[in-house]
């Protein structure tokens, strides 16, 4: 048994049909940067603007958009990811990791913006996510800002 990451979209107009496969390619990425072997459960929804914009309000009463929002399901350590801190799916035995919000559209722009494209836009965010998941965070300028900046970039060019 694997890792399971349900992707699902929230409109039927979003452009970019392969953003599901990158997705995917960079949370595996990151959890096999991170040493985490065991089989975990995420859950992605790909948006556009107005529904990151949405949920942004809704969660954290910022009224605009953004390019991606994480809610882990644990409270974990950066770079220290223990099994037993973790809640799991009771009928598979994955530990629940949380879920993420991608705007495909939001990753277009962003991508043509820093001259990288799509793909690489997606990615990143995707890994972005994954480490909000297993506790990383930067919410200031300090320490734990660059330690997560660092740990994106290692597994960035692991593509």
């Amino acid at each position: 048994m694997g890792h399971k990451i349900q992707l699902s979209r929230e409109k039927k107009d979003l452009k970019h049909p392969e953003a599901g496969i990158y997705v995917k390619k960079a949370i595996k990425m990151a959890l096999k940067a991170e040493g985490i072997t065991e089989p975990c459960y995420i859950s992605v929804m790909l948006t556009d603007n107005e529904g990151i914009r949405e949920i942004n309000r809704e969660f954290r009463n910022i009224d605009r958009e953004t390019d991606v929002l994480s809610f882990p399901q644990n409270e974990l350590a950066p770079g220290r990811f223990h099994e037993e801190n973790c809640e799991k799916d009771y009928e598979s035995g994955r530990i629940l990791l949380g879920d993420m919000m991608i705007s495909v559209p939001k990753c277009e722009e962003q991508g043509k913006e820093f001259g990288h494209g799509f793909k690489r836009e997606i990615m990143y965010l995707a890994v972005h996510s994954t480490l909000h998941l297993l506790g990383y965070d930067h919410v200031d300028e300090g320490e734990m800002k660059a330690q997560m900046r660092q740990r994106e970039k290692a597994i960035m060019h692991e593509d």
